[in-house]
């Protein structure tokens, strides 16, 4: 545990981020998940801690500002928040279960884009992609 609490220090660091107890373990609850949380999820997840939802929020912020997580909108207007590492670079698709909202990780997918017709977003990979449908729990 002391190693992977010296990791998320000198990674907090490198980014110019203080390596304060709350953000340590924003950051270390981020890496743990398998896929991405909504700031609601994540304030409930440390609620036995001393910070208050206020704090957690401007931990999450400021970790997507400097790289180390991504924030997404799947669509419902929550804005979810996954870390960002080397196995886990956040530039891939969601699936998002119609039925309970379920928001899941999927493997990166390549699109097959016509250079010419395509929206430069597109072209440059600066989009997001969420595929909608029923999750297995919900078929």
């Amino acid at each position: 545990m002391a190693k992977n609490v010296e990791e998320l220090r000198t990674a907090l660091r490198t980014r110019g981020l203080r390596a304060t107890p709350s953000r340590l373990a924003v950051l270390e609850l981020l890496r743990a998940g398998d896929s991405p949380v909504s700031h609601g999820e994540v304030a409930d997840r440390l609620a036995a801690q001393p910070w208050d939802r206020a704090t957690i929020y401007r931990n999450l912020t400021d970790l997507s500002e400097c790289g180390l997580a991504r924030r997404t909108d799947v669509g419902d207007h929550v804005w979810r928040f996954e870390a960002v590492t080397a196995e886990h670079d956040g530039a891939h698709p969601h699936f998002v279960c119609t039925e309970c909202g379920t928001v899941e990780c999927l493997p990166e997918i390549e699109l097959a884009v016509r250079r010419a017709k395509a929206p430069r977003a597109v072209r440059q990979r600066q989009v997001e992609v969420h595929v909608r449908g029923l999750c297995d729990a919900c078929i």
